[in-house]
């Protein structure tokens, strides 16, 4: 934690010190702000679905994570230590919260929230999506989608179109592509880099360009070759199955089921999904258009049972919540709007009218402290009054506790507020009790405080 008063004119404290790694970037106030805010929503939703939180090291055995995660493994940091042991930087929370002595039924807090063990179909699958709604409607970062599939279905649709079950992975990666590249990119790579025919990769096409909801799923359940995919049909069976829950939910507004997510991680058997941003359309384009993933996840039954000596299957699902993406979106719309953020959560700054009173302040302070209320004071013997009151607006502290020598003699402390200047003597006994009463209200609307 740093406390950074305000420098004289020219003079830039941030960032003093040396240039960060590649890939890396230092965090000021604004930002670890703005992070707070981010984590205070993710973990508030977490628990409120009943989340016991874990944590494991950044750093795992380079086996434990490689060959997990299909292509995006060459994402992956690798490094050696210094006895020669192969290590690697965690890609995400999921591989690492089942590794050897992470397993359990257990539901985990942090950026991912993930239910482990057996129960009923699509009922904690349902529970997730409904998480991501809403901490996605909470954040009110903008017009949200949140896409569905299930790698049941992708597998089927693969088989009956005439892929070989030993390109499946890879014709999956590619097919998770078509967010990003038009078709007829995502044709091209099939063809020519993953050696299908171009027979089957147009029969692909057909139907991994569909999206829709229950009506969708009705269709397929009809399609005679689909239909007739043992995998394909469990899963547009369970799909169906939660669409009801969603339905229960009241959240299928904000949910499609869409044929072209794939989710190229290799450890997912069941249900996946993505939450994208969108813009909403407009003359030019006939759809809403994604502008990013800013969650992820689905099911993976077979990943624990590859830490297990003995090979125990338990049944998993879970969410990620893109920490990162979210907070760089969040940090542009700061920018953009030129909205100032507070940086701290100071409730009052403790300020004296006259010289010679810094034991005064001193004593005043520390009894605030020790009544748990958040106060500041400049670091000067006899700072002038209206440098102490500018501070107070410059960084939006909404209280100024004045005490001077007529204060003093009658027992008070002078309480002004910050925005209207209005100022009353409160008994000082009273004065922590007083400084809470006022700003109760603020403390239930915390964007409203953060924000001078």
């Amino acid at each position: 934690m740093l406390r950074l008063l305000l420098p004289p004119a020219g003079l830039r404290l941030w960032p003093l010190r040396p240039a960060a790694g590649q890939g890396t970037r230092d965090h000021p106030p604004v930002h670890m702000t703005l992070r707070d805010r981010l984590f205070a929503t993710v973990v508030a939703c977490f628990k409120r679905h009943g989340a016991a939180a874990i944590d494991t090291p950044a750093l795992e055995l380079r086996e434990t994570l490689m060959g997990k995660y299909g292509d995006d493994s060459k994402l992956i940091y690798e490094l050696q230590d210094q006895g020669g042991e192969l290590l690697a930087l965690r890609y995400d929370l999921t591989v690492s919260c089942h590794s050897p002595d992470h397993v359990g039924s257990v539901k985990f807090l942090w950026r991912d929230f993930d239910i482990a063990g057996q129960f009923d179909p699509m009922i904690p699958d349902a529970e997730c999506l409904k998480i991501v709604h809403e901490i996605l409607s909470e954040l009110q970062l903008g017009d949200f989608l949140i896409k569905v599939n299930d790698r049941r279905i992708l597998n089927g649709v693969f088989a009956i179109c005439g892929v070989p079950d030993s390109k499946f992975i890879t014709t999956c990666s590619t097919v998770d592509k078509l967010d990003k590249i038009p078709w007829e990119d995502v044709r091209s790579e099939m063809v020519g880099e993953k050696g299908l025919s171009p027979e089957a990769a147009d029969r692909i096409g057909e139907y991994i360009q569909l999206h829709g909801g229950l009506d969708l799923i009705e269709q397929l359940l009809q399609d005679p070759k689909l239909s007739q995919n043992k995998l394909a049909k469990e899963g547009l069976g369970d799909m169906k199955l939660l669409f009801e829950y969603l339905t229960l939910f009241g959240i299928t507004g904000k949910i499609s089921f869409d044929l072209s997510l794939a989710r190229g991680l290799d450890y997912y058997t069941g249900v996946i999904f993505e939450a994208v941003l969108v813009q909403q359309k407009n003359n030019q384009v006939e759809e809403p258009v994604s502008v990013g993933s800013v969650a992820g996840g689905g099911r993976y039954d077979g990943l624990v049972g590859m830490f297990d000596p003995k090979g125990r299957k338990v049944p998993c699902v879970g969410v990620s919540i893109g920490i990162e993406r979210i907070f760089s979106i969040m940090e542009q719309r700061v920018k953009a709007s030129g909205e100032k953020i507070r940086t701290t959560e100071t409730q009052v700054l403790v300020a004296t009218p006259q010289k010679h009173l810094l034991g005064a302040r001193l004593k005043l302070i520390s009894e605030l402290w020790d009544a748990g209320i958040k106060a500041e004071m400049l670091y000067k013997k006899d700072p002038k009054l209206l440098k102490q009151l500018q501070y107070c607006e410059d960084t939006g502290i909404p209280l100024v506790a004045i005490i001077g020598e007529q204060e003093l003699t009658d027992g008070v402390v002078k309480l002004r507020v910050v925005t209207t200047r209005e100022e009353v003597n409160i008994p000082r006994e009273k004065l922590a009790d007083e400084i809470r009463r006022r700003l109760e209200p603020c403390s239930l609307s915390v964007q409203s405080c953060l924000t001078v």
